[in-house]
C-alpha cells in the first residue's frame, strides 16, 4: 500500500463530512423560510404525502429484489461459495446491500428536501426572483452535497475495509441496480401523470397546466419529485460510484508500476466535491436577474476551481501524472461541451426550438417530424465528444503503458463527474421550481408571482436538459472504462483457469458479433417496455379523469372537489407493475449471453449495448427537451400562443417527448452501467461455465 493512501482515505471522509455539514446548514436555512399561505401549505403536504407513499411502496418492492440479488451474490460472486473463500462472497453481498441502501437514501433525501423547498420557493417568489431562486437552488444543493458525499465516503469505506476492487464492484452494482429500478419506476409515475394532465387539461378542456380542477395535477407534482428528484438522485449517485469503481479496478492493476493511481482517483474525487461546495456557496442571481445564467455560471466556476485544485495536487504529490490530469481535464471540458450542445438544441431562446414551434403551426405531424429530426442531429456532437474524449485520453496516457491508457479513459469519466455535486444541485433545482410554479397557480398568488415562477421554471427546464446530457456523456465514458474493468476481471479469471487471455474483441469472431447484435437491441427493448408502461398507465388515468369530470358535480366550474388520490394510486400501481420486468430483462439477457457464448461474446454485447444505448439516450433526452420547450415557447405567446392550433400540436409533441426525456432516455445510461457491472461480477463464471467456450 502506498504511504499516501491512508491519508487520502482520511481526506475523503473529511471532505464528505464538510459536505454533510454544509448541506445541514443549507437545509436549516431553507426550513427557516416561512410558509404563510394555508392553501399552498395544504397542497404541498398532499404532494409530500403522495411522494412518500410511492417511495415507501417502491422501496418495499425493491427490498425483495435486493434481498434475492444479495443471496445470489453470496452464493456465486466473486466465485461459487463452495469453490472459494466464503469471506469474499459475504463481503460482496454486504457491499451490494450497502450500495442499494445508500442509493435509496439518496432518493429519500431528495424527496425530503424538495417537498420542503417547493412551498417556500413559491412564497418567496412574491418577494422577487432573487429570493425565490436562492430557496430553489439551495434546496437542490442539499441533495447534491449529500449524494456526492455519500458516494465518496462509501467507496472509500468499502475499499479501505476490504482492499478488494471486485467487492467494490458489488457496491457499485448495488447502487446501479437500485437506481435502474428507481429511475424507471419514478419515470413511469411522473410521465403517466404529466401526459394525462396535459392531454385532458390543455388539449381537451383548455385549462391551465396546474389548474386545481384537474384530478391529475397533484399526481403530476408528485411525479416531479419521485422521477426527477428521487430517481435522478439515485441515478447520479450510481454514476459517480461507477466512475470511481471502474477507475479503481484499473488502478489496482497499476500498483506495481510505482504510479499512484488509486491515490489520484480519491484525490480528484474529493477535490471535485470540495469545488462543488465552493461553487454552491458562491451561487447568486446577478443584477440582470437571469437564473439560467446564474446556474451556468456556478457550473463554470466549479469547473475552474476543480481544474486549479487538481493541477496543484498533481504538482505537489509524487507519483501523480500530468498526463492523467490532462485526461481528467479533457473529460470535464467535453462534458461541458456536451451540455452546451444540449442547451443549443433545447433552449427556447435558441433557433432550433423556435423552428419546431413554427412547424407546429402546420399541425402535430410536423411537430413530431421536425423534433425527431433535430433530436437525431443533436446526437452527433455528443457522441463525437465522448469518442474524442476517450481517444485523447487514451493517446495521452498510452506512453505510460496500455493499462495506463485505459486508466486515462477511466479518469476522463472521473473528471467529467468531478463536479457532480453542482450538476445534481442544478438538476434538483428544476423540479423544485416546477412544483413552486404549480403551487403559485393553485394558491392564487397573482400574475407577477406566476411570471417569476415561470422564469425560474424555464431556467430549470433548460438546465435539466443540460444535466441529462452531461450525465449521459459521463455514463458513456464510465462504461468504456467499465469495459476495461471487465477485461481485467476476465483475464484474472482466465489466468487462474489456465486459459488464453483476452487482448481485444474482434468483430469477425462469431461470438463477439453475436454478442454485439444482441447487446445493441437491448436498449431499444428496454426503452419500449418503459414507454409502453407510460402509455398503458396514462390511458387508465385519462379514463379516470374523464370519469371524474363526468360524475363529480361542479368540477368543471370549480365548485366540486376532484379526487386526487385516485390518480396518484393509478400512477403508483402502474409504475410498480412495469418497472421490474424492464429492469430484469437487461440483467437476465447479460447472463444468458455470457453463459451461452462466453467472455468474448460479453465483450461484443457491451460494445453493442454502449453504442446503441448512448445514441438512444441522447436522442430521447434531447428531442423530449426540445418538444417541451417548444410548447413553452408557444405558451409564452409565439405562433398564436395558448389555445392556438400551434399550441395544441406542441402539447402533443410534448406528450410524446415526456416519456422520452424523463423515463426511457435517462434510464438507459443506468441500464448500460448495470449490464457492465453484471458482466464484470460474473466474468469468472462466464470464463468457467459458458456452453460454447
Amino acid at each position: 500500500m502506498s504511504s499516501f493512501l491512508p491519508m487520502f482515505y482520511a481526506l475523503s471522509f473529511l471532505t464528505a463530512l464538510i459536505a454533510f455539514l454544509f448541506a445541514l446548514y443549507l437545509y436549516l436555512w431553507v426550513k427557516r423560510q416561512k410558509v404563510e399561505n394555508k392553501e399552498i401549505e395544504r397542497i404541498s403536504l398532499l404532494i409530500k404525502q403522495g411522494a412518500d407513499t410511492f417511495l415507501r411502496r417502491e422501496y418495499k418492492l425493491l427490498a425483495v429484489f435486493a434481498g434475492i440479488a444479495a443471496l445470489v451474490i453470496l452464493l456465486f460472486f466473486p466465485q461459487p461459495v463452495w469453490q472459494g473463500d466464503i469471506i469474499s462472497n459475504v463481503m460482496s453481498a454486504l457491499s451490494y446491500i450497502a450500495g442499494t441502501v445508500l442509493s435509496a437514501l439518496a432518493g429519500k433525501i431528495g424527496i425530503l428536501v424538495a417537498t420542503l423547498s417547493n412551498s417556500r420557493c413559491a412564497e418567496r417568489a412574491q418577494k422577487g426572483l432573487k429570493d425565490a431562486f436562492l430557496v430553489g437552488f439551495r434546496g437542490g444543493s442539499v441533495m447534491g452535497l449529500l449524494v456526492v458525499g455519500c458516494s465518496l465516503a462509501g467507496v472509500a469505506a468499502v475499499l479501505m475495509i476490504t482492499g478488494d476492487t471486485t467487492i467494490l464492484l458489488a457496491f457499485s452494482f448495488g447502487a446501479s441496480s437500485l437506481a435502474l429500478f428507481a429511475k424507471a419506476g419514478g419515470g413511469i409515475f411522473t410521465k403517466t401523470a404529466d401526459v394525462s394532465a396535459d392531454l385532458t387539461g390543455k388539449v381537451e378542456l383548455g385549462i391551465a397546466e396546474d389548474d386545481p380542477r384537474n384530478p391529475a395535477v397533484i399526481a403530476d407534482n408528485v411525479g416531479d419529485n419521485v422521477g426527477d428528484v428521487a430517481g435522478m438522485g439515485a441515478d447520479l449517485f450510481d454514476s459517480n460510484v461507477a466512475a470511481m469503481a471502474s477507475a479503481l479496478v484499473i488502478a489496482s492493476t497499476l500498483e506495481s508500476s510505482g504510479f499512484a493511481a488509486i491515490e489520484m482517483v480519491f484525490c480528484y474525487a474529493l477535490l471535485g466535491l470540495l469545488a462543488s461546495v465552493i461553487g454552491i456557496a458562491a451561487a447568486r442571481v446577478g443584477k440582470d436577474g437571469n437564473p439560467t445564467k446564474a446556474l451556468n455560471s456556478s457550473t463554470y466556476v466549479t469547473t475552474a476551481i476543480f481544474l486549479v485544485l487538481t493541477a496543484g495536487a498533481t504538482a505537489v504529490f509524487t507519483g501523480f501524472s500530468w498526463r492523467i490530469w490532462l485526461s481528467s481535464a479533457t473529460g470535464l471540458i467535453v462534458g461541458l461541451v456536451i451540455g452546451l450542445t444540449t442547451d443549443y438544441f433545447t433552449d427556447d431562446t435558441k433557433p432550433i426550438v423556435k423552428k419546431v414551434a413554427h412547424a407546429s403551426a402546420s399541425g402535430p405531424a410536423f411537430t413530431i417530424l421536425s423534433g425527431t429530426s433535430y433530436g437525431f442531429i443533436s446526437c452527433l456532437p455528443a457522441m463525437a465528444g465522448i469518442a474524442v474524449s476517450a481517444l485523447i485520453s487514451y493517446q495521452l496516457c498510452a506512453p505510460l503503458g496500455d493499462e495506463c491508457a485505459i486508466f486515462g479513459i477511466a479518469m476522463a469519466a472521473v473528471g467529467m463527474l468531478s463536479i457532480v455535486g453542482m450538476i445534481i444541485s442544478n438538476d434538483a433545482y428544476g423540479p423544485i421550481v416546477d412544483n413552486a410554479r404549480g403551487l403559485a397557480e393553485m394558491g392564487s398568488l397573482g400574475e407577477e408571482t406566476l411570471r417569476i415562477a415561470d422564469e425560474l421554471d424555464s431556467a430549470g427546464n433548460t438546465v435539466k436538459a443540460v444535466t441529462k446530457g452531461f450525465s449521459i456523456g459521463a455514463a458513456g465514458l464510465t462504461v468504456i472504462s467499465l469495459l476495461g474493468a471487465f477485461m481485467a476481471e476476465t483475464n484474472a479469471a482466465l489466468e487462474s483457469l489456465g486459459k488464453p487471455l483476452i487482448t481485444g474483441f474482434d468483430i469477425m469472431n462469431p461470438a463477439v458479433f453475436f454478442g454485439l447484435l444482441v447487446g445493441a437491441a437491448i436498449p431499444a427493448l428496454f426503452s419500449a417496455m418503459l414507454i409502453l408502461g407510460v402509455d398503458k398507465n396514462a390511458q387508465r388515468m385519462v379514463s379516470e379523469i374523464h370519469r371524474q369530470f363526468d360524475t363529480i358535480p361542479g368540477l368543471k366550474e370549480g365548485s366540486g372537489q376532484p379526487d386526487y388520490d385516485s390518480c396518484i394510486d393509478i400512477a403508483t400501481k402502474g409504475a410498480l407493475k412495469e418497472l421490474i420486468p424492464a429492469g430484469l430483462i437487461t440483467i437476465v439477457t447479460t447472463l444468458l449471453v455470457g453463459f451461452i457464448a462466453g467472455p468474448e461474446a460479453i465483450g461484443g454485447f457491451l460494445v453493442g449495448n454502449i453504442s446503441s444505448g448512448l445514441l438512444l439516450a441522447l436522442f430521447m433526452s434531447n428531442s423530449g427537451g426540445l418538444w417541451d420547450n417548444s410548447k413553452k415557447y408557444v405558451e409564452a405567446g409565439a405562433e398564436g400562443g395558448k389555445g392556438s392550433e400551434a399550441h395544441k400540436a406542441a402539447v402533443i409533441g410534448d406528450t410524446v417527448g415526456d416519456p422520452y426525456k424523463d423515463t426511457a432516455g435517462p434510464s438507459i445510461n443506468t441500464q448500460i452501467t448495470v449490464v457492465s457491472l453484471v458482466a464484470s461480477l460474473a466474468s469468472g463464471l462466464f470464463a468457467a461455465f459458458s456452453i460454447f467456450v
